[in-house]
């Protein structure tokens, strides 16, 4: 597993050397956008709509439209510089709560924390008051120069960090169009419904839940696969020299070596005239009889 950063978790005076990695990963079947004559990756530029013409990424530079059409320009100095400022390597539990006080809504993305170099026993403290506790710690940390609140708790033994939006990022639910008020609701149906659920209920095992499209479309990808019906781009067209297997790679090299070989050149054909013919007859029937005058003929011209 990939580490994604390393820093520690500080609550009070305590302070854990931590490493941090993904807790989750996207599974989304990627597909690349291909030119339908000869099935060639399409390639995206970054076009300049007023100038006209294509910019490399030297002539970028980073801003921030306060009104419509207009923008504050921010460097990359300045902007690393507020970075260096705020950045600080470090989980910062600045509170403990029940999990049950948080909305679901609030969480973002999922992160494992391990114990660093030296950190095990001061991990294996903190884990144990929490589970203890039945409390969560609420944290500031900065990740990729954003600043973030977060959450740290205990998920199968092992601390798990989550993200939390901040109040201002979660939407007004009262923007939502058409949300009725509370209705007179008939007790006959609410029993039913009711009576719905709890036939409904059971526990939670997540490993009975599949993504059944995504399942369906790579069974379909295999299937063409299997039938041959994969393609090549031009650009892809010519044996690949890294191959992995041996057997591949010795019999690619085969190939090759067949078609770069000089093909000896073969004699041109001359075009066979009825006087040509003429003489092999004659000639094999001077052979045959004995030895005749010899007489001069005129060899016609091709």
């Amino acid at each position: 597993m990939h580490t994604m950063w390393k820093g520690s978790i500080s609550f009070g005076l305590v302070n854990i050397p931590i490493k941090m990695f993904s807790a989750t990963e996207d599974k989304d079947i990627k597909m690349r956008t291909l030119h339908s004559e000869c099935h060639t990756p399409i390639k995206y530029e970054k076009v300049c709509p007023h100038c006209e013409k294509e910019v490399e990424q030297n002539d970028l530079v980073k801003g921030y439209e306060y009104v419509k059409g207009k923008y504050v320009i921010l460097s990359d100095e300045e902007l690393q510089s507020l970075k260096e400022e705020h950045e600080d390597k470090s989980v910062k539990i600045i509170d403990f709560v029940k999990l049950d006080d948080i909305d679901p809504i609030y969480f973002n993305r999922s992160y494992f924390l391990g114990p660093g170099e030296n950190g095990s026993k001061a991990y294996s403290l903190l884990r144990e008051a929490l589970q203890q506790s039945g409390k969560i710690g609420v944290a500031e940390i900065t990740i990729r120069s954003k600043q973030q609140l977060a959450v740290v708790r205990v998920y199968q033994d092992c601390l798990v960090m989550e993200t939390v939006h901040y109040p201002d990022e979660v939407r007004n639910v009262k923007e939502v169009p058409a949300v009725p008020e509370k209705a007179e609701i008939n007790e006959q149906e609410l029993n039913t419904a009711m009576l719905l659920i709890d036939q409904l209920t059971t526990e939670f095992d997540p490993e009975k839940y599949h993504d059944d499209y995504r399942e369906a479309v790579l069974n379909l990808i295999e299937q063409k696969v299997n039938s041959e019906e994969g393609t090549i781009t031009p650009q892809d067209a010519a044996p690949k020299t890294n191959v992995v297997d041996l057997m591949s790679a010795l019999q690619a090299s085969i190939e090759k070596t067949k078609k770069q070989e000089p093909k000896t050149a073969k004699p041109a054909k001359q075009i066979p005239s009825t006087s040509g013919r003429q003489d092999k007859a004659e000639t094999a029937k001077s052979e045959s009889t004995g030895p005749k005058k010899r007489t001069t003929r005129k060899k016609a011209t091709v």
